[in-house]
């Protein structure tokens, strides 16, 4: 059996070599602990650069939306042309701030401006027909087609605020060459940061592949968060986007103002040039 001096040192031996196990589990699992807060770092830091691009505060963007979405990794070379200042920026008309629940605008355009609402608007789309929205800004006019298919809140959204004459002489208040051109501010104080009164859901495409040259989708805040800021996507942009803003819509003519635009960018990814939305008119069939 042994003397007790060989029994001691069997436990021993049997103790040191439970110790070492010990010791290297604890090490693994330090190790993956370690790997999973990195992991998670990068992955939070691609989410949160995606938002801060596309988001509707005025120092988010790196869409970005506008936008603020960073979802474009690539922002930061394509920034807009360094010799390039930022442009000051004209206020937007005054507008009625509501208290009572949004009715449904009337569809020629008669109602005056408002600037801030009581609530979300109600369903004001008529089921069987299409919606386009033709923007005349002061480079010049684009339309696009409103995908109420793809995205019934969003579209019905903007129509009740373009009859609203919410976008009349609004900016372009943010611009970076070869992503996104976004506005939609209607109170510009400061300019990204607007106060609707109301936010919507959510209706986000299935992939990226959504976001083809010259479509239109909702800047955001985070999810849920939709009110009345949208960015245009520039050639090549949208290669550079998560699916976390809802495409609304493709603009089909004036392409080429939208380029104009496009290249209006500083390093700030302000405007080197004010652009304004002169107004947006819906065009029901």
């Amino acid at each position: 059996m042994g003397t007790n001096a060989e029994k001691h040192a069997r436990q021993q031996e049997h103790r040191n070599r439970l110790n070492t196990a010990q010791s290297e589990l604890e090490a693994k699992a330090s190790r993956r602990k370690i790997l999973t807060i990195l992991g998670a770092v990068l992955a939070a830091g691609v989410v949160i650069g995606a938002l801060v691009l596309l988001t509707t505060n005025g120092s988010d963007e790196d869409a970005s939306t506008t936008t603020s979405p960073s979802d474009a990794t690539s922002t930061t070379t394509v920034a807009g042309d360094p010799s390039q200042a930022a442009a000051e920026l004209p206020g937007p008309p005054t507008g009625a701030t509501l208290t009572e629940p949004t009715t449904c605008p009337p569809a020629d355009g008669s109602a005056e401006r408002v600037q801030v609402f009581a609530g979300p608007p109600p369903d004001c789309l008529n089921k069987s027909a299409s919606y386009s929205a033709t923007f005349d800004t002061t480079e010049g006019p684009f339309t696009a087609q409103l995908d109420s298919t793809a995205a019934p809140k969003a579209v019905n959204n903007f129509v009740v605020l373009s009859r609203y004459h919410y976008y009349d002489g609004v900016p372009f208040h943010r611009i970076v060459p070869k992503f996104v051109i976004q506005a939609g501010d209607g109170d510009g104080a400061p300019w990204g940061n607007n106060d609707l009164g109301y936010a919507f859901e959510d209706e986000l495409p299935k992939s990226s592949t959504s976001y083809t040259d010259y479509s239109l989708a909702m800047a955001n805040a985070g999810p849920n968060t939709n009110g009345s800021q949208f960015f245009v996507v520039l050639p090549d942009g949208g290669k550079q986007l998560q699916p976390l803003y809802t495409f609304f819509g493709q603009v089909t003519e004036g392409q080429s103002v939208v380029d104009k635009i496009g290249a209006l960018g500083t390093p700030s990814q302000e405007p080197s040039k004010a652009v304004l939305i002169n107004s947006v008119t819906i065009n029901e069939s």
